[in-house]
C-alpha cells in the first residue's frame, strides 16, 4: 500500500509531509508525495520550485523510508490529478494539509481540501499546520 500526501510548499503541506513521514514509518509502507499543478502561463504558488524539490527530495532521502516525490504539471487540477492517483494506486491514506480560511474565503475561494474529502475513494487525513 501508499501513503499518498498533497503537498504545497507553505505551512499546511509540510504539515501533511511531516505527518505522512510519521505514519510511513509507523506503517512500513511507501510514501508518495506528490505537487500537482495545471501549469500553463501564469505562476501557480501552489507549485514547487526547483530549489523547494531538492530539499523536499533531502528529506525523504534522510527518511530511510521508500517514498519518492512526484509534480505533475500536465494542464490538470490538483484535484483532479490526485483523484486519478488515488484509482489507480492502493493508496491506504491520503493526507493533505489545512490552512486558515474564513467562511467569506471558502465560498468565494472553494477549497481544495474539501473537494478531495469528498470525492476521493480513499480515507483522508487532514492535519493543520502549526501555530
Amino acid at each position: 500500500m501508499t501513503i499518498l500526501v498533497a503537498y504545497v510548499p507553505r505551512p499546511e503541506g509540510e504539515a501533511a509531509l511531516n505527518k505522512g513521514i510519521e505514519i510511513a514509518k509507523r506503517r512500513d509502507e511507501h510514501l508518495l508525495v506528490v505537487n500537482a499543478s495545471p501549469g500553463g502561463g501564469k505562476t501557480d504558488p501552489s507549485a514547487v520550485d526547483g530549489d523547494a524539490a531538492d530539499r523536499v527530495q533531502k528529506i525523504l532521502k534522510d527518511s530511510g523510508l521508500n517514498a519518492e516525490l512526484k509534480q505533475l504539471v500536465r494542464g490538470k487540477s490538483a484535484i483532479d490529478e490526485i483523484e486519478a492517483l488515488v484509482d489507480s494506486m492502493r493508496v491506504s491514506v491520503l493526507i493533505i494539509g489545512l490552512r486558515k480560511r474564513s467562511a467569506v474565503g471558502k465560498l468565494i475561494m472553494g477549497s481544495v481540501a474539501q473537494e478531495l474529502l469528498l470525492s476521493v475513494s480513499c480515507p483522508v487525513l487532514a492535519v493543520k499546520a502549526g501555530g
